[in-house]
């Protein structure tokens, strides 16, 4: 199974492709879609439509796993940020690849064990399950990686049922 897992923005688009089989995780790529702040918005959605359906199709998913949004202050970036989202969903949809979705604390749980772990717990444990040399370089690639491993574990059975039958890809 590989699983695709998406931390959503408008800026940066981090990304990261695992593959899982028995105990063991493997990251077969990461990194992040960027834009430039001086870029008009519209044109920032363009690059990450483009860029999503490029990755999708480079990487060929079993299914993606992007985090839910979560807001507390500015309410214009967190509908930016579900703008740049929803392009993000059109196109899993287009490309016919299912989506789940997760929030910070199911990523967290499935990750270290524990709900209220700060960002540092999560990136060293998802460069330890992951058998990464160094971190990525972007916060943003680090947490698509951390929603791809919560999807595996979130999967569950269905997820070894697959890999029992099918392989790896």
């Amino acid at each position: 199974m590989i699983v695709l897992g998406i931390d959503p923005g408008y800026a940066i688009v981090g990304y990261g492709v695992i593959t899982y089989q028995g105990v063991n995780y493997r990251a077969l790529g990461c990194g992040a879609i960027t834009t430039d702040a001086d870029t008009p918005f519209t044109e920032r959605l363009r690059i990450i439509y483009d860029n999503m359906n490029d990755l999708i199709e480079k990487t060929k998913p079993d299914a993606i796993s992007i985090e839910s949004l979560y807001f507390q202050n500015n309410q214009k970036t967190a509908i930016m940020v579900a703008e740049a989202r929803g392009v993000i969903l059109l196109c899993a949809n287009l490309a016919g690849i299912p989506v789940y979705e997760y929030t910070p604390l199911q990523v967290k749980t499935a990750v270290t064990g524990y709900g209220k772990a700060k960002k540092p717990q999560v990136m060293e444990m998802t460069k330890r399950l992951l058998h990464l040399a160094k971190m990525p370089r972007y916060d943003d690639t680090c947490d698509a990686l951390a929603v791809a491993i919560c999807h595996i574990h979130a999967a569950g059975t269905a997820a070894r049922l697959k890999l029992r039958t099918d392989g790896i890809k």
